[in-house]
């Protein structure tokens, strides 16, 4: 049959090997020399022997431990598909799921776990509305940003009303590295001097006239005839603020404020048509509240746009990983006494808090 080292045999070709071997041992072959004939390791023929002598099967099992120390606990399971089935968390993905419970203290549990319980459950399908990007565009070459008020976007989006071809318009600054939304207004009109209110609110909300010239923002902007209106270009020429353009026809060269206005209106509460100006003044002021200091932004490691624009992302996520790894030592321990049938105790599901108050 060839060479058998680092072949894979099933349960009857061991069988057949040994039987062999046994057989030119009694004729007074070595095992060493009838290794040396089939090709095989004599380490491995001792370990099927082994088994073969102590009543094992010699099948080919999975490789692994088989209840690994670090195996999740059934109470962090639990609590994974007690929060997944609450009505309130219905719209959220696995993965903003897990941050969202990593941050409520309920369980520490990384995305794969979590996503891998909720298929189990069968609880992986559409979470939520949301569309996919093509990713068919290349986005323009920028230059690398490593903090707040470094690169700004800007559009303009339609929303629809009860009335046929009547329109308001949703204009949006975002801030590219921290994804907040610096300031935003709603008009019936597309109009220059509505994105001069637009650009001039955001100058004054985060302080960028006090700022030296070669720290201000560049904008990005696509080639609508409000991005090209004198007075807009005025504003970025007086106060040295580059202004880049996106090609024609290709959103993804402005994907921030796309992915933004995508954000917006697949929004669970997003109500698809308004009555007035007041009444998207009210929905949209809710929400710019909600997204800039509860949403959990996955671009920017699932923490919210104004903690990442206050410095504070990194801090977060430190702090997140470290308890996610502290829960994982404290789950090996609790597998490991669950072993030894003295050590174990009663008390149920420990997560972090618990232990350290213990």
């Amino acid at each position: 049959m060839g060479k058998i080292e680092g072949a894979w045999l099933d349960e009857g070709q061991k069988g057949a090997i040994l039987l062999t071997v046994e057989e030119a041992k009694a004729k007074g072959v070595t095992r060493i020399r009838a290794c040396a004939i089939w090709m095989i390791n004599r380490r491995r023929l001792v370990r099927w022997s082994g088994n073969w002598r102590r009543g094992r099967s010699l099948a080919n099992g999975k490789p692994g431990p088989t209840a690994p120390v670090h195996r999740l606990l059934l109470e962090e399971r639990t609590a994974v598909l007690s929060m997944a089935t609450e009505e309130r968390y219905a719209d959220l993905s696995h993965r903003i799921l897990a941050v969202t419970a990593w941050d409520l203290g309920l369980f520490f549990v990384s995305f794969s776990s979590v996503y891998r319980i909720l298929r189990s459950e069968d609880l992986m399908g559409i979470r939520g509305p949301h569309r996919h990007h093509n990713g068919r565009s290349q986005p323009p070459a920028r230059r690398e940003i490593t903090g707040p008020n470094q690169r700004w976007c800007w559009d303009i989006s339609y929303l629809h009303t009860y009335e046929r071809s009547v329109f308001l318009y949703l204009y949006l600054l975002l801030d590219e590295y921290s994804r907040k939304a610096i300031h935003w207004l709603i008009s019936w009109g597309q109009k220059a001097e509505d994105a001069q209110e637009l650009l001039e609110g955001g100058l004054l909300v985060e302080n960028i006239l006090d700022c030296p010239i070669d720290q201000r923002p560049e904008i990005i902007n696509d080639r609508g005839r409000q991005m090209k209106a004198r007075p807009i270009k005025k504003i970025f020429e007086l106060h040295g603020m580059p202004q880049l353009f996106a090609r024609p026809r290709t959103p993804n060269d402005n994907p921030f404020i796309e992915s933004a206005f995508g954000t917006a209106k697949t929004a669970p509460g997003y109500p698809g048509r308004f009555i007035d100006l007041e009444d998207s003044v009210r929905y949209f002021g809710n929400y710019f509240h909600w997204y800039n200091e509860e949403h959990l932004h996955s671009g920017i490691d699932y923490v919210t746009p104004q903690q990442c624009h206050l410095g504070l992302r990194e801090q977060i996520v430190a702090e997140r990983r470290a308890k996610l790894i502290e829960q994982r030592l404290l789950r090996r321990q609790v597998n490991r006494r669950s072993r030894d049938p003295s050590q174990v105790h009663s008390g149920g599901f420990t997560t972090l808090l618990t232990h350290r108050v213990v």
